[in-house]
């Protein structure tokens, strides 16, 4: 998810579509956090500990 331009190719649909709320499953993301984009949207994110660890 985070590769090159992927957050900011979200946004730009989640505008096309008129989205205040996305749920985006399956990203493999680790960690939690928030990351503040540029063009103002604010990514939430919640994902396992560890790198390889198996998903539930």
């Amino acid at each position: 998810m985070w590769d090159t331009g992927r957050p900011f190719q979200i946004a730009a649909e989640m505008r096309r579509y008129n989205l205040e709320v996305l749920g985006i499953s399956e990203t493999h993301w680790t960690q939690v956090g928030q990351q503040r984009l540029t063009t103002g949207e604010l990514l939430l994110y919640s994902g396992h500990e560890e790198e390889n660890a198996p998903h539930t």
